[in-house]
Order: C-alpha cells, then structure tokens, then sequence
C-alpha cells in the first residue's frame, strides 16, 4: 500500500496539543525542548498550559503545529515506523514546512525559527483590518476565480486555498473580499463567509512577507528531502533544494493547491493511504471529498500511534 504523510496548517492548534505524546514518548519530547531552545522562549508551556488566543497568533501557532507535527512524527519513528515508509510528503501551507522537516531537508531548529518569521511577516504585511478571507462552500474552484476575478475591481482578491471540490478560500482587500461572498451567493454557494483570520494570507498583499521569507531562506540549510514534498504551488513531487526554496518564498503569495494535490498523489502517484501526522483532521476531511478511494488516518496521540502500529503490523 503506498501511503503519503501529510501534515496540518493554521486552524489546527488547540491547547494541549501534543502534551499526551511528550509525555509517552522522550523522543517527541525532545523536539518541544528544541523548538523552545531554538525561539529562545517556553513555546511548549504556551502550548499546553496558555489562553487560546495567544497560541492562535499566527507567529505563535505555526511553529507550534509544526512542533506538534513533529512530535508525533518521533513518536511513530521510536515504534519502527521510518519517513520513508511514505512514497511522499505535503503540508497544507505552514504544513509544508513541517513536512520538509519531517523528510530532513530542514533541520527542527531552522524550521522553528523560520515559522516564527513567516508568522509575524505574514502578520506585518497588512494593517489589521485591510485585509480579510472568506470561505465558500459550494462552488467548484472554476467560478470560485471568476467570482475572485469579478469582485477584484482594481483590488486583490485572488483564491488562496482550493481545499476540497466544494470549498475554496478567497483573500484580499477587504472590501473586494466581501463583494466575492456575495457574488459567491448569487452565483449559487451554499455558505459564503468571511474567515477570523488577522491577514489575508496567500495572496499579493502577502509580498512584503515574501521578500521577508527569500531572505530568510536564503540563510539555512535545505537539503535534498529524503521522501519527495508535494509542493503547494506546484501540485506535485519536488527534491531539488533550490527549487524547494523558491516555492516556500512563492508560496506566501501563492494559492495553497490542496485539492490538485490530492489528485495528483491519488491518480498520478498511486498513493492510497494518507496519514495526517499532527493536531486536527481538517485535511483528512479534505482528502474524503477528494479522493473517496484513498484511506485516511490520523496521528496527533499516542492512541492514535498504537492503532496506526496495529494496521501497519495487522
């Protein structure tokens, strides 16, 4: 059975997340130790003792899903289960970050600090209330563009995230954003509705927190990974280093290409199980309304490692 690991964005992080896996397993552990070593603060304490509202921060929240994501990949990996037991790796925005990690193209240390940037870039890019997202549930991604592309007049509002065949997200200048939610109703969405999100992610205002990431980026390591990444962007496999670190600076302003992603893994790379490595199961919904064929499992407790253990070894 080919399987692929994928690993969750933004939206994920609950308080206590990946506390249960700490606990049972030193070597996820260790990884909170050196996301906490590597940001020069207590991140694990914010993680599972902290208000919800201050792990939601965007330069709190990626590092810590990536930790979480990371943790739960260790935990796997003490049990015999090895990165390359999968045929490929993605991540759903900051997730593709983790999954780089997870394949060891970049070190934790170096992704850490890097999500930590990326979080407070994506958040510096735009004045609070200029931008906005929303959701709409319904639409195919074709007219969910044309209803982007309509609502724009002069501003940016661009699809940022083609999740699933009924939900693309939409990004930009507030005020386009909220001509595109009623457009999407008009033009037949079942729900259309502004996300409470504080930027606009994924989209062209996010230029100054790419120019902030090419920088960054252009400042570690990133080696070949050891299980090809599905890249955002790109919907499809990538090894090569420069290549990789020209798309996670794309990627800021880029749309998230989830659903081609899914499809690609499924038809063109024949994967048939995908395990979401981390907090949450948004991306295993995803990948139901995708792909029915391919079989989901997800991996964020140590319940959870057990149960993945006993299919592997059933």
């Amino acid at each position: 059975m080919s399987r692929a690991f994928v690993f969750p964005g933004q939206g994920a992080q609950t308080i206590g997340m990946g506390r249960a896996l700490a606990e049972a397993y030193p070597a996820a552990k260790a990884v909170f130790d050196e996301v906490d070593e590597a940001l020069g603060e207590k991140l694990s304490a914010l993680i599972w003792e902290g208000e919800i509202e201050a792990l939601t921060l965007t330069q709190n929240a990626q590092p810590a899903l990536m930790a979480t994501s990371l943790a739960a990949l260790r935990a796997l990996e003490a049990e015999g289960v090895k990165i390359t037991d999968a045929k490929l790796v993605a991540g759903h925005s900051l997730g593709e970050y983790s999954a780089l990690a997870a394949a060891g193209a970049l070190s934790v240390a170096d992704t850490a600090r890097l999500l930590r940037i990326r979080g407070r870039a994506m958040q510096e890019a735009v004045p609070v209330g200029v931008g906005a997202m929303a959701a709409l549930l319904g639409l195919d991604f074709a007219t969910a563009q044309s209803v982007a592309a309509e609502a724009a007049q002069g501003e940016v509002c661009q699809a940022a995230n083609d999740n699933d065949p009924s939900q693309v997200v939409v990004s930009g200048h507030k005020a386009a954003v909220e001509r595109a939610v009623e457009l999407a109703k008009a033009a037949g969405a079942k729900r259309a509705m502004l996300l409470p999100v504080s930027a606009p992610f994924h989209c062209a205002l996010m230029e100054p927190a790419a120019q902030v990431m090419a920088e960054a980026l252009e400042a570690v390591e990133i080696i070949a990974p050891a299980v090809p990444l599905v890249a955002n962007v790109r919907a499809e496999a990538v090894t090569d280093p420069a290549m990789i670190r020209a798309l996670l600076v794309e990627q800021v302003t880029g749309s998230v290409r989830w659903r081609e992603s899914v499809l690609y893994m499924g038809a063109e790379q024949g994967i048939s199980e995908i395990w979401e490595i981390g907090a949450g199961k948004a991306l295993s919904g995803m990948v139901r309304r995708i792909n029915k064929e391919i079989t989901c499992r997800n991996v964020g407790t140590p319940e959870d490692v057990t149960a993945a253990l006993e299919a592997l070894n059933g």
